[in-house]
């Protein structure tokens, strides 16, 4: 399981042109989900991301957890691209819909995350904070 988490001062989600989720200052996830992952791998990696402490305190540093903040969750398969033999990506890592689905699910609903359409091409828009990107991967 992978995870490409942003603070960001907003972030929204549009598919067909109606928002389908936005947040003011937060965290936006790009979630993917690999072979193996399961039940246990989306828990553990919710927790992860509730927990991180990537927001300034009183004293200017990243001490602070998510707090009140709010969290937007975007399903990325794209995030399994292997480009390690050729330009084309390939994509054989990432989890089947069917797997992949109800994990995203768990994730979003443990973290209490707006969401995007689970594949569903959306537009995304964000305005980061900082800015500070993370790369989580668990497996």
């Amino acid at each position: 399981m992978r995870a490409l988490v942003q603070r960001v001062s907003r972030a929204e989600v549009r598919v067909d042109g109606s928002v389908r989720g936005a947040i003011g200052p937060g965290l936006l996830v790009l979630l993917g989900i690999g072979h193996g992952d399961d039940e246990q791998a989306a828990d553990r990696l919710a927790q992860k991301i509730a927990a991180l402490r990537i927001f300034e305190d009183a004293d200017g540093r990243m001490n602070e957890a998510l707090g009140e903040r709010e969290i937007l969750c975007i399903s990325q398969f794209t995030l399994y691209g292997d480009t390690r033999r050729g330009n084309r990506p390939s994509f054989i890592e990432a989890a089947d819909p069917q797997v992949a689905l109800p994990l995203y699910e768990r994730v979003c609903e443990r973290l209490g995350a707006q969401r995007g359409v689970f594949g569903a091409h959306m537009d995304v828009e964000l305005v980061n904070d900082g800015p500070v990107t993370l790369l989580l991967e668990h497996p």
